[in-house]
């Protein structure tokens, strides 16, 4: 009837099982048996039904439908089991007293609007000798005390509902992901989808998991990191000679849409500085790099299916240039919507709407999936520098290289230091003595000032990171690399709410030896986020030089404006409307700009300048204005001014 898990057991599908050996199903019926059994369904093609049977996990009390995914290392330390059962009866409502539900352990296809098709007499429950023998031995029971059931009152519950339903949202889930499997025709396509639909399967039964225990982060373990956890870049040496370049590969998240500033194509085709893309300056920055050092440094583009079409085209027009690309799709994963939790699409070519890149910590995996991560190491390539392609300061430095390689340290974060625009980024802590990342969505909402505040948290996360290659894969191969999961909440076009599960790279520099953070100077975090940051980079603030933004000169303060512009001018559209030429900002300290607002050619602004229309009025700024600490309301025509 049972069948426990051995250490001599084969593999489960294709998956790997860390520190070596195999395993196998041993029990009454036989090992050859038993791992037929543990290999009938390999593959999300395959659906949960009356023939086909499932593997649960009881986690601390807590039963969670078993991944293919999962690594079988990881549950050495549970006890796990296969049962046959007989359909289970719904609880029905006229029922004068409870009937039992074991649907987490049915063999039947979830549904949750259809009842269940058999109900037969459940059996009686054992007895208080049984269930101690069970405990005894380890077995998982569903039955709950007699006692639990007689202290039951109306309109009171006593059973956890996110634990109760945990079961059956995953088991529906699993269901739902077969049938897009099976929407897939040719093969090939339909192994590569089934492989991405196994990582969503198992991110999902991660969330359900951490769902239903509510574990919340445990503040007062939280510390400032020390001065052993960030590094001052100040304190890097420059390195002799250049040599370390060669052992260098330069990545670029590039599978934004740039959605918030109304784009609908690749945000790195977005032209920021002189007719030149974001792209365009990257491929800049790293042939000078190549021509000049006489090595070769490789460009690889991280796309989404959002962005991969669009990347393919512009990269054609670099063919002639010194440096190679590489491009690779990231993971493609379902939306869920919030009530059901269920998959938004119903085909594996469902519209664009339903899915979602599953943010840059997918990175690790779609390198590794990818094939990216064997061809480097296998040219010789042992660090990856990564950013996001929307970071114009984010260019290779070779002195975090050389210290990287002095150290020997396996993963390092560059952070800077916290301004109020940076209240939400995440930063490094100190998590007893382990250095970790902490995002503003991990934080419990009475610690959210704490997060915010300068004083304990005064550095956060730029999103550039330096990998060492063979750690990485070392990384993946004997360990999970389970990263947070951030949970981002969404709404369809017709407002139904969506939630996105994703995860962040940083959040993997608690799995590297020796991983610490340097902080960097903030030249090195320049990304357009918004039309606000456009026009700061559009300026004469900053000049290009061989690709990179160099401050001008001439500027007498170290730090950059700040820069708000208002809802009018959120779209990259309507941003260009407003500004028939970029103003001149050299001399400006601030800088806010609400309402109905348009500016001409050659306008200056220096010190401090406001600019208010409210609704119903508006100010045109005439050509050649200069505007010093001023502050505009009201109607303003260039007759008025």
């Amino acid at each position: 009837m049972y069948a426990r898990l051995t250490d001599e057991m084969p593999p489960f599908g294709s998956t790997r099982v860390p520190g070596g050996g195999s395993r196998r199903l041993s029990g009454g019926r036989g090992d050859a048996q038993g791992a037929r059994i543990w290999n009938k369904r390999r593959s999300m093609c395959e659906r949960i039904n009356e023939e086909k049977e499932d593997i649960n996990v009881e986690i601390s009390g807590q039963l969670e439908v078993l991944s293919p995914t999962t690594r079988l290392a990881d549950f050495d330390h549970l006890s796990i089991y296969k049962r046959h059962h007989r359909p289970r009866p719904i609880l029905l409502r006229s029922s004068s007293s409870p009937n039992l539900i074991d649907i987490l352990l049915s063999d039947h296809p979830i549904s949750l609007n259809q009842p269940h098709p058999h109900p037969p007499p459940l059996p009686p429950p054992p007895k208080k000798s049984q269930r101690r023998s069970s405990a005894k031995n380890g077995m998982a029971t569903l039955i709950p005390r007699n006692d639990s059931f007689n202290a039951r009152t109306r309109g009171a519950s006593h059973i956890d509902f996110r634990t109760a339903t945990t079961g059956v949202i995953g088991k529906a889930m699993r269901n739902e992901l077969s049938q897009l499997v099976n929407t897939v025709q040719d093969s090939k396509t339909r192994k590569a989808f089934d492989t991405e639909m196994q990582s969503f399967f198992y991110l999902f039964t991660r969330y359900l998991a951490e769902r239903a225990q509510a574990q919340e982060l445990d503040w007062d373990r939280i510390k400032s990191p020390g001065d052993d956890q960030i590094v001052p870049y100040s304190s890097l040496s420059k390195p002799k000679d250049s040599s370390a370049l060669s052992k260098l590969a330069v990545l670029k998240v590039n599978g934004g849409l740039g959605t918030s500033m109304g784009m609908t194509g690749a945000k790195s085709a977005l032209e920021v500085k002189d007719d030149m893309t974001f792209l365009d300056l990257t491929v800049r920055q790293i042939e000078h790099l190549n021509t000049t050092e006489r090595v070769d440094v490789p460009l690889i583009l991280m796309t989404s299916f959002n962005t991969h079409e669009d990347t393919l085209r512009i990269i054609k027009k670099y063919a002639n240039q010194q440096l190679r690309i590489t491009t690779f799709n990231q993971s493609r994963y379902p939306r869920i919507f919030k009530e059901t939790l269920l998959p938004c699409p119903k085909l594996a070519d469902d519209d664009k709407k339903n899915w979602y890149p599953p943010g840059h910590g997918d990175l690790y995996n779609a390198l590794l999936h990818s094939g990216v991560l064997d061809q480097l190491i296998a040219e010789g390539k042992e660090y990856l520098f990564v950013s996001n392609s929307d970071n114009l300061g984010a260019v290779v430095d070779q002195s975090i290289l050389q210290h990287m390689i002095d150290t020997q340290a396996e993963f390092i974060m560059e952070v800077t230091d916290k301004t109020k625009a940076d209240i939400k980024g995440g930063t490094i802590v100190d998590y007893e003595g382990s250095i970790r990342l902490l995002e503003v969505a991990q934080v419990p909402s009475e610690h959210l000032e704490d997060f915010k505040s300068v004083r304990k948290f005064k550095i956060f996360n730029t999103n550039n990171l330096w990998l060492n290659l063979s750690a990485l894969k070392r990384v993946l191969e004997t360990d999970n690399l389970d990263l947070e999961i951030i949970i981002n909440q969404k709404n369809l076009d017709d407002g139904q709410p969506v939630i996105q599960l994703e995860t962040a790279a940083g959040a993997a520099i608690k799995h590297f030896k020796g991983a610490h953070g340097v902080n960097v100077p903030r030249s090195r975090f320049l990304p357009v986020k918004s039309c606000s940051d456009l026009l700061l980079i559009k300026s004469d603030i900053y000049s290009l030089e061989h690709g990179q933004l160099v401050i001008n000169p001439s500027r007498m303060f170290e730090n950059t404006p700040v820069i708000k512009l208002g809802d009018h001018f959120k779209k990259i559209q309507q941003f260009q409307k407003r500004f028939k030429k970029i103003p001149k900002i050299l001399e400006l300290d601030h800088l806010t700009v609400t309402g109905d607002v348009n500016f001409g050619r050659n306008v200056t602004l220096r010190g401090t300048v406001i600019i208010v229309a409210n609704e119903g009025q508006r100010i045109d700024i005439p050509d050649g204005c200069i505007l010093e600490n001023r502050l505009l309301s009201g109607n303003l025509n260039m007759i008025d001014l």
